[in-house]
């Protein structure tokens, strides 16, 4: 049996996140966006369970596609405020339509928006050395600063642990730790 990181558990779904997404480096705007809008959903919550409603995801909003969701209007968010398959939270709705219209406010102004979030690090992920639980931080310093720059911008559910649970999710760090068989990738 493989080792893998404390906070998987026997459910394949977690399992097949963290040996095929967790820690790899995404710079494709879409799944960054993807991403984005998962973890402000995920705020408060467990990630298993955004996970198991990822699907319910996909199609309420349209396969993650913001510039469909930058354009949603009140029927569609009405629509999204009663769907039993996604978060029903009526503020992370209004911030995923929101944090729509300023992802594509960022790519207009830096080209993409891998290209601005990659280079709060140069382009290159920070492969951290945890080897326990405690050392993996909840956010760091540059969480902070990409959290702070993002509610400049007028982001929304985009806090300092969110944003490192972002960095995390799509490879801007390596938190895998060294204990674990994806650790090396």
């Amino acid at each position: 049996m493989q080792k893998r990181c404390f906070w998987v558990n026997d459910d394949p779904l977690y399992i097949e996140y963290h040996d095929n997404e967790w820690g790899k480096p995404v710079y494709d705007d879409e799944t960054l966006f993807e991403f984005l809008l998962l973890e402000s959903f995920q705020a408060g919550l467990s990630w298993i369970t955004i996970l198991k409603k990822r699907e319910n995801f996909r199609e309420a909003f349209d396969n993650f596609n913001y510039k469909k969701i930058a354009n949603y209007n009140q029927d569609k968010y009405d629509e999204l405020i009663v769907n039993t398959g996604i978060i029903r939270n009526k503020l992370k709705v209004k911030s995923a339509i929101t944090n729509a219209q300023l992802f594509m406010k960022i790519q207009k102004e830096f080209g993409s928006f891998s290209k601005y979030i990659w280079s709060f690090l140069e382009g290159k992920p920070i492969v951290n050395t945890f080897d326990i639980r405690e050392d993996v931080p909840a956010t760091t310093l540059l969480s902070d600063k990409i959290s702070k720059d993002l509610k400049k911008r007028g982001f929304k559910f985009v806090g300092s642990t969110i944003m490192y649970a972002f960095m995390q999710a799509t490879g801007m760090v390596n938190d895998h730790t060294t204990d674990c068989f994806c650790y090396s990738l």
